[in-house]
């Protein structure tokens, strides 16, 4: 304990010059401007899981379309689906969105301004109360996200694996013994700062940089030469993977999607009709016709792969010319114009290499075009002579 308490004690030390540092360095980016709770609450959500540059134009558009937490409760599940198209983990969104409708019925319509309200809200972790809690109202709570685990590991030089969740109670608690409860946001800026630019991962962008980091005195990793051992960090679970076919259906300039499931993965999302396994040609024109559908024309499309936290998908694609389709809301394939798709059909990130394909021929390998129109024989087996 009081070795601990020294290290502790020599970490706090460097706060100043952490502050002085941050004030020097800190990127320009939008959230940090015109700070609200709200405002700090779309970018920490968005955050979650998703780097930087990625976030700044889906959070720029999510508040011009939606800039109010009202507007968030109100809004349209395919308009809040396609706004947060290509972000991934779309349960974030939705959590959003049932607390919003939370915070206008018990709050009327604003942000509650205690850490204890704040955190009992649907999708607000301990990092996303301290975050909105320091940043938008100044209270002295830590905000400790992957970026100041990894710091304080280091600076501590603690070598237990940082998925635990009592590793990760203590590194939290040293966290809470340095903040300056005079300055909290800015303190809980600069250590998530120092972590994204300064004691950054290794194998990212070269690993951290200890030389000039206002810590460089006080780390225990730095001093041991652990700096890219530290943070430990044990992954026991191997994704799986899976192999999937995908459908790019075309009736005229129409294409063909479908609703996923409410639950499960990619709940309530659009798609494009797919099917597990790696579907030959005629495996594929045979899918079609148990659809519903009469193929004249196929074509490859390029292959693709898509990684999930739990699972990755390994995607081949046939772009498919079907005969005219009657609109029919009973069918659980809906056609739309690709238009219409882009700017109105949230479409899953794990699709984004058949999405921009904009006619049955974009994308494709035409040598191995397939034409199935010639007469009853050749529709039968998907061939021409």
């Amino acid at each position: 304990m009081g070795q601990m308490t020294e290290k502790i004690s020599e970490i706090k030390s460097c706060v100043t010059r952490l502050l002085d540092w941050y004030r020097r360095n800190a990127r320009d980016l939008p959230w940090r401007r015109d700070i609200t709770p709200y405002r700090v609450w779309v970018s920490e959500i968005m955050l979650q899981q998703t780097r930087v540059e990625a976030v700044r134009p889906y959070y720029e558009r999510f508040l011009k379309e939606l800039p109010t937490i009202r507007d968030l409760a109100g809004a349209d599940d395919r308009v809040l689906m396609k706004l947060w198209e290509g972000l991934g983990y779309y349960s974030r969104v939705r959590n959003m969105q049932k607390a919003a409708r939370d915070i206008c019925e018990r709050f009327g319509g604003q942000m509650p301004g205690n850490y204890e309200d704040i955190r009992s809200l649907c999708g607000i972790g301990d990092y996303t109360a301290g975050a909105i809690a320091s940043f938008a109202f100044g209270l002295p709570y830590p905000a400790v996200d992957g970026n100041v685990l990894r710091v304080m590991a280091r600076l501590t030089g603690n070598g237990g694996d940082i998925l635990n969740p009592s590793v990760r109670k203590q590194l939290t608690a040293a966290v809470e013994d340095i903040l300056p409860n005079d300055v909290p946001a800015e303190f809980n800026q600069a250590m998530i700062e120092i972590g994204a630019t300064v004691c950054k991962p290794n194998g990212v962008a070269g690993g951290p940089v200890c030389k000039g980091c206002p810590f460089e005195t006080a780390c225990q990793a730095h001093r041991m030469g652990r700096e890219t051992e530290l943070p430990v960090r044990v992954v026991k679970t191997r994704r799986r993977e899976e192999d999937r076919t995908v459908f790019k259906l075309w009736s005229g300039d129409r294409c063909a999607v479908c609703r996923r499931p409410e639950r499960g993965l990619l709940s309530g999302l659009y798609e494009f009709p797919n099917v597990k396994g790696h579907l030959s040609m005629e495996e594929a024109l045979n899918t079609v016709r148990k659809m519903g559908f009469e193929p004249l024309q196929i074509l490859p499309m390029a292959r693709a792969e898509h990684v999930f936290s739990h699972l990755v998908w390994h995607l081949i694609g046939w772009s498919v010319r079907i005969g005219d389709v009657e609109p029919d809301e009973t069918l659980p394939y809906q056609f739309f114009l690709q238009s219409d798709i882009k700017k109105r059909i949230p479409i899953p990130a794990a699709f984004a290499a058949y999405a921009g394909q904009n006619s049955w021929t974009d994308g494709t390998e035409p040598q191995e075009r397939v034409m199935t129109g010639a007469g009853p024989a050749d529709q039968q087996n998907g061939k021409t002579k």
